[in-house]
């Protein structure tokens, strides 16, 4: 199975994310990380769109300034275009394989999509 996951090694949940899928068998798994290598727009709408989220549930507050930006009610292309810009306001970690995406909050997520 193949899988993919954008990382922040910074990031607890991430790094745990990314143990348990280094520990399985069969996986072949992609990391990027994505404040050096930040998906493209579209592709984080395709995420969220197959994770079954909204751009504003993938919005990261923490640690950002998206509550002063008023990003939190702002619409989903607007949400987009500045994470596009600013891959910080990205919630991480989100994987994909072929079952799916999952924004891996808590990390035990990860293990509906393996």
């Amino acid at each position: 199975m193949k899988a993919t996951i954008w990382h922040n090694p910074k990031c607890g949940t991430s790094r745990k994310t990314l143990a348990m899928l280094e520990e399985r068998d069969g996986i072949d798994l992609t990391v990027v990380e994505y404040l050096k290598n930040p998906p493209s727009r579209d592709k984080l709408a395709q995420l969220y769109r197959d994770a079954g989220i909204t751009p504003a549930q993938g919005l990261r507050k923490r640690g950002t300034d998206a509550e002063e930006r008023g990003l939190p009610d702002a619409d989903a292309e607007t949400i987009l275009d500045a994470m596009a810009a600013d891959p910080i306001l990205i919630e991480r970690p989100l994987v994909e394989t072929e079952k799916g995406v999952r924004l891996c909050r808590p990390q035990e997520k990860v293990l509906e999509i393996l």
